[in-house]
């Protein structure tokens, strides 16, 4: 059941020297300056890799993972299927939330209970939770999740998933978890002090089956990208990630620093408004005029816009290359990855000839929006992406904002093209899928992070048959075919997938992830 899981872990560590950081005991406190704002302590609000790099220090999840996306045990030390729609769960014994309280399979159906309930979240934790149809606490160690079908992946599902108690959280509201009241969980560090939007201050939870070597964590937001990396140089913190990428190579041989690296399963894309047929809110015409109708449903319009974009020169030149161009959402190497579904060479003359016969000769203009703190590059991305278009015949203007505000809007659908990522936390397609490109059904959990509107029953109906599928090389087969499907649609346009870089200390060691998780237990002092 989990050869997805195989992949290989293209790390590096070079070793290097930084100087003192004032009057800390060594291996005692870790300070972290982390690229990515977390929006939110509430473990169920937004699916996104810096609220669940958090999630995973604080609260835990019935099953871990390694560096390389491989499950392990957590909060459960065992997982089987007992039939083709049932699974057990056996948890670990004794495991105490922060405040003392009993961990055990009533609050694995609490927290069920309450992540569809959750109030204006941007992306929904119910597509790990969508197969199951009802949850039973056996004994108070032992879950068995009956699922509406077949469904292989959900132990993968479930290292997503991060606990809550009944006692303690019933009735608590996102507001709570941001200040801090509420913030409790069972995992292997305790939220302290809160200061929203800036800084955690954690500290060791003595009482965790696996304790760290740091008595106390700062898990400083540090979003812009020079003003990390000064920090660390200067000695104000001890780990960084998102190195920018005009640095890394230059770090690499750095005597200051040491550096840990993983090719990423990060994919940065272009989403585009497919849910209105009418005037999309950001396209007029060349005079600036609304359009009566929305270019984009037309999938040769899409199709030109992919065209446009020179993926090998964008790898190159902005993201100096720190990423690797693609047409999918699987590196190669990885469960699901399809070997010759690869990036076309940008042909401007191709597009143009599309947007001619979609009925655009001259063109239109388009606004394409992006978040400037959340990627890293990710305002330079949008400006090459909107100079692509431009020489292709589609004025494009471009306008960003801090993630938190942008991604906001795009969830209302404000938007009618915008940059945005997927980072695929299970090691292979489906979630992503699932998540990014299904019809939007939030009673199925399905198209959580669909912020466009694509919508392809085809897709759909392939996707579904593959999920129910137990053998691995079967359900791989029907999850490429589902991805070719999106892809010709055309229902994003991938451009690029990310490399992880992350900078500390070099008296540190850090266990580099694929998907891309910045957490204080896998950075431990040498030796």
């Amino acid at each position: 059941m989990e050869t997805w899981h195989r992949r290989t872990l293209l790390g590096a560590l070079a070793a290097t020297a930084l100087r003192p950081a004032g009057a800390q005991a060594p291996g005692r406190t870790l300070r972290m300056g982390v690229g990515a704002q977390v929006t939110s302590l509430d473990p169920q609000y937004h699916n996104i890799s810096p609220n669940n790099a958090f999630g995973s220090m604080v609260y835990g999840a019935l099953i871990d993972t390694d560096g390389q996306s491989r499950l392990k045990p957590g909060l459960a030390l065992s997982w089987t299927a007992l039939a083709d729609d049932v699974w057990e769960f056996k948890l670990r014994p004794g495991v105490l939330f922060h405040n003392g309280r009993p961990f055990t399979a009533d609050d694995v159906l609490f927290t069920f209970e309450r992540i569809p309930t959750v109030v204006n979240s941007p992306g929904s934790y119910s597509t790990f939770i969508y197969s199951i149809a009802r949850a039973e606490a056996v004994d108070p160690l032992t879950l068995r999740l009956h699922t509406k079908g077949p469904d292989p992946l959900l132990p993968g599902s479930m290292s997503q998933v991060w606990m809550l108690n009944r006692a303690t959280h019933t009735g608590a509201t996102t507001e709570d978890f941001n200040a801090g009241r509420a913030a409790v969980g069972a995992g292997p560090f305790k939220v302290q002090s809160v200061a929203f939007g800036d800084r955690v201050e954690l500290a060791r939870n003595e009482a965790h089956w696996d304790p760290s070597p740091w008595d106390r964590v700062t898990y400083r937001q540090i979003t812009n990208e020079a003003s990390r990396e000064s920090a660390l140089l200067s000695g104000d913190v001890d780990f960084i990630d998102q190195v920018p990428t005009a640095d890394v190579k230059t770090l690499r041989t750095d005597a200051r620093v040491r550096l840990s690296e993983a090719d990423s399963l990060r994919l940065i894309y272009i989403a585009m408004d497919q849910g209105r047929t009418g005037p999309s809110p950001f396209i007029t015409d060349l005079a600036g005029r609304p359009l009566d109708r929305n270019p984009l449903m037309d999938v040769r319009v899409r199709r030109a816009l992919s065209l446009a974009i020179d993926r090998t020169a964008e790898v190159d030149r902005v993201m100096e290359g720190v990423a690797s161009p693609t047409l999918q959402y699987m590196a190669p190497g990885t469960f699901g990855h399809i070997r010759d579904l690869v990036p076309p060479p940008a042909n401007v003359a191709e597009a143009k000839r599309l947007l001619a016969e979609a009925g655009y000769p001259q063109g239109f203009a388009i606004t394409l929006h992006g978040p400037n703190d959340r990627y890293p590059n990710d305002f330079r991305i949008v400006q090459a992406v909107a100079q692509m278009w431009t020489r292709a015949g589609i004025k494009t203007q471009v306008e960003t904002a801090p993630y938190s505000v942008f991604i906001t809007r795009a969830s209302r659908q404000e938007f009618s093209a915008f940059l945005v990522s997927w980072g695929t936390p299970t090691g292979e397609p489906s979630v992503g899928l699932r998540s990014t490109v299904a019809t939007y059904d939030p009673k199925l959990g399905m198209g959580s992070v669909n912020r466009a509107r694509y919508s392809n029953p085809a897709f759909d109906t392939q996707l579904q048959a593959a999920s129910r599928v137990l053998d691995d090389a079967q359900r791989e087969r029907l999850l490429q075919a589902a991805t070719r499907t999106v892809i010709e649609d055309v229902g994003i346009i991938p451009i690029h997938l990310q490399r992880n870089v992350w900078a500390m200390r070099p008296t540190l060691r850090h266990d580099a992830r694929v998907d891309e998780l910045t957490r204080a237990q896998d950075v431990r002092p040498e030796g």
